[in-house]
């Protein structure tokens, strides 16, 4: 992951929420300026910043840190019930974020 191609990632999910970047801002709590610097790359992101980003814009922390979910766990999720594969793998890969973000925080799992 490199600070660049995150950037271009915020961007583009910023682009297609339709948020400008003082909206983006304002949605997030993160300055103006520190936004702008981010999508330039001249700024690595804060995993929190991430999350915050990815709630704002409707995308996950994976899609925009670019660690998207494994190929495995892309083939896991199977089309039940007249549920659309599409559908399923896009839960699976929101609890795999959820999951994810919480080891980074060192929230311990339950056992």
């Amino acid at each position: 992951m490199t600070v660049s191609d995150v950037g271009a990632r915020v961007e583009r999910a910023r682009a297609a929420a339709g948020l400008s970047q003082r909206r983006l801002a304002e949605a997030t709590g993160i300055s103006q300026a520190s936004l702008s610097r981010l999508i330039a790359g001249t700024r690595t992101p804060k995993a929190p910043e991430l999350v915050s980003i990815a709630d704002a814009t409707g995308t996950t922390y994976a899609a925009l840190a670019g660690t998207g979910p494994s190929a495995r766990a892309r083939c896991v999720a199977r089309s039940t019930n007249g549920n659309r594969m599409d559908g399923m793998r896009e839960a699976l890969a929101g609890y795999l974020d959820l999951d994810a973000y919480l080891d980074d925080q060192g929230i311990a799992r339950r056992r």
